[in-house]
């Protein structure tokens, strides 16, 4: 078992650091400048991490947050922004005469390579030179999409702590494709439009945008409690919200403040200010203004309940109703009196039924 742990620990970090240089690779190929080669020096904090992790750790992960998710992160997400912002990024018109022309280039270079000795060489100088040729949108949605999916994928391969369960792992999992879809929406939607794509505040908006929502990935919080135990005296009301809610409100401050409301923000910015109206612009729009309604009256209503399980608490104390395991405490903080009417409740209970009582 700790064989196949070290091993998915390895296995999930060698695909970030390929996928990482990969990304590299083409930014030298778009750049034509070797020193963005630089860029590779990044990942060597994912190499200190991998390190650490396997003395430390044994390779399990942490609790709330995950140090790989966020090195590879850094690693990936300057080159996405070079990429994004190099000016000879423009919309591939003629895609099916280049994938012709590509085929041909590809049987010259097999042909030749059936000629020499040398074949795996010739195959992949082949397939080297057919990707180089691919154009640019091409490029970066599939780097895009790869991004996100491998954030997914290696999630889910990352040994787990102690402190996650596999159901929570699950959740976290299903929570992040939602996301996923929804950060590639954004992208993919917005950088496509010809009149965002020359406006260069307006890319450097975006991607400030998308890299913002990127850091939900490392936390773990939305699918775990914070383990507090506050007293039953403690006035701290926030306090105790957070020890009932902390999930939800996790959830609900991502949509608002990380997601939803940031990209509700810039749609509202392109369409308002900057006149750029499409229709899957105001589809999406509207999207988010209903997640981010619903996000609230979720607020709302947790705020709602909570105040209620305090009344309830209030009125048991003075009354002291709910004492007994009969009838539990809503909010799971034991009232004063609660020895004595556990006692008595136990009494009431074993008490034979007998004719009057029915």
């Amino acid at each position: 078992m700790e064989l196949l742990v070290l091993l998915n620990a390895l296995v999930t970090r060698l695909l970030f650091v390929l996928h990482s240089l990969l990304g590299v690779w083409r930014v030298t190929e778009v750049k034509k400048e070797p020193k963005y080669w630089l860029l590779a020096l990044l990942n060597l904090f994912l190499c200190l991490e991998t390190a650490l992790t396997l003395k430390y750790k044994h390779g399990r992960g942490y609790k709330w947050f995950s140090p790989a998710i966020l090195l590879y992160l850094i690693s990936i997400v300057p080159s996405l922004w070079l990429l994004e912002l190099h000016p000879e990024i423009q919309i591939c018109r003629n895609e099916s005469e280049q994938l012709v022309k590509n085929n041909r280039e590809r049987n010259e270079y097999a042909y030749r390579s059936e000629a020499t000795n040398d074949h795996i060489f010739e195959r992949a100088l082949d397939l080297v030179n057919t990707l180089s040729r691919v154009c640019a949108p091409v490029w970066m949605l599939g780097l895009h999409q790869t991004f996100l999916l491998l954030l997914i994928i290696g999630r889910w391969l990352l040994p787990i702590g102690g402190e996650i369960t596999r159901d929570q792992l699950s959740q976290l999992l299903l929570m992040f494709v939602g996301t996923a879809a929804d950060i590639l929406e954004f992208t993919s939607e917005t950088l496509e439009i010809e009149n965002v794509r020359t406006n260069c505040t307006l890319v450097y908006v975006i991607l400030a945008v998308w890299t913002w929502s990127m850091l939900q990935f490392p936390l773990d919080l939305a699918v775990q409690h914070v383990g507090c135990c506050p007293s039953a005296s403690s006035k701290r009301v926030f306090r105790l919200l957070l020890c009932k809610h902390s999930a939800d409100l996790w959830n609900i401050g991502i949509s608002l403040f990380i997601q939803d409301g940031p990209f509700l923000v810039v749609r509202l910015i392109l369409m308002g200010y900057f006149k750029v109206i499409t229709q899957m612009l105001v589809f999406f729009t509207a999207k988010n203004i209903l997640i981010v309604m619903l996000q609230l009256y979720r607020l709302i209503v947790l705020s709602l309940d909570f105040h209620a399980s305090l009344l309830y608490q209030s009125n048991s104390r003075k009354g002291g109703v709910g004492c007994c395991p009969c009838e539990p405490n809503q909010i799971g903080l034991p009232p004063n009196n609660c020895d004595t009417s556990i006692k008595e409740c136990a009494q009431e209970d074993s008490a034979p039924v007998t004719d009057e009582g029915l």
